[in-house]
């Protein structure tokens, strides 16, 4: 059966970028972006054949999707960067306490942003989407959440 994601893949790009890429029980896993993007990609069009979607809603839904996209990307990209800082603090003599948590506090700043730029892209597919589309994705959720 497919699963259902319009605001599913909002909530996939999301999840995507606040876990960096990663894959299950912690483990590394080095994707390429682009086959994130495809992933993503897929399971959009695959909602939108679902709710039958018109040429609009998917050329509007596929762009929220890409900035979304974009965005988690971005914020993946610094990642690395911030893996080095904190390395070099460790192996420092003396951590720079107030260094440590500025950079934990900007990240935590560039993760909530993203959490917000996430919701008001739920809230655009929402609008995007007539009240039958919604109801279905409402009833895909329902029973997703009994599980």
């Amino acid at each position: 059966m497919k699963k259902t994601l319009s605001l599913g893949a909002l909530a996939l790009v999301a999840f995507v970028a606040l876990t960096g890429f990663r894959g299950g029980c912690g483990r590394p896993d080095h994707r390429d972006p682009a086959q994130v993007a495809a992933f993503v990609t897929d399971r959009l069009d695959d909602a939108l054949d679902d709710l039958e979607a018109t040429p609009a809603q998917r050329t509007q839904l596929q762009a929220i999707k890409d900035r979304m996209l974009q965005s988690a990307q971005k914020l993946h990209g610094d990642r690395k960067a911030i893996h080095q800082t904190l390395l070099a603090e460790w192996k420092a003599d003396t951590v720079d306490r107030a260094k440590v948590h500025a950079l934990i506090d900007q990240r935590a700043e560039e993760l909530k942003a993203l959490a917000h730029e996430a919701a008001d892209a739920a809230i655009e597919a929402h609008d995007a989407l007539t009240p039958e589309q919604r109801a279905t994705l409402a009833k895909k959720a329902e029973r997703m959440h009994r599980r």
